[in-house]
């Protein structure tokens, strides 16, 4: 096996889809936001508030955008045309923590796994600055591929800690 975004001599290049087949292709990531007790305690059951604003429904656009702008931000990136981009967040129980999940799906040459996984991070730092004048506290953990869809070397499914 070798690294698909280095040539014959070792450079950088963005990989060549040009033979490759237009399939369906969808991928989902998370990211777990650990929060502080009091910036928990502002969650109404529905959102959390800040002076900035709603800071869910925010992050789930920040997270939305962060998918479209994926071949900006990391250079060997093809631009996708995305047809489905959803972003979720929910408190995780008994915790002070949240669950971002970002699902990207598009007809494309190559898979969508950045983009679920930028989405993830977009939303993740976005929520971050939300509530930073609450606290400098909060960590940015766990962002990961939890499965993908379509595409030459199949479908993937991360492992759970049941599994």
């Amino acid at each position: 096996m070798s690294f698909t975004h280095l040539d014959e001599s070792n450079q950088p290049h963005m990989v060549d889809v040009t033979d490759k087949k237009v399939t369906r292709r969808s991928a989902t990531a998370r990211a777990i936001v650990r929060l502080t007790p009091e910036i928990m305690a502002q969650f109404d059951g529905q959102e959390l508030q800040s002076k900035k604003g709603p800071v869910f429904h925010t992050a789930i656009l920040a997270g939305i955008q962060a998918a479209k702008k994926t071949s900006d931000l990391i250079p060997l990136c093809h631009p996708l045309p995305l047809t489905k981009c959803a972003v979720t967040i929910a408190p995780i129980e008994g915790q002070p923590a949240v669950e971002i999940l970002a699902t990207a799906v598009t007809d494309a040459k190559t898979g969508v796994e950045m983009e679920a996984l930028t989405a993830a991070s977009g939303a993740a730092l976005t929520l971050y600055d939300m509530c930073k004048a609450l606290s400098k506290a909060i960590v940015i953990e766990e962002i990961k591929l939890l499965e993908k869809t379509g595409g030459k070397s199949g479908d993937y499914q991360a492992e759970t800690p049941d599994s």
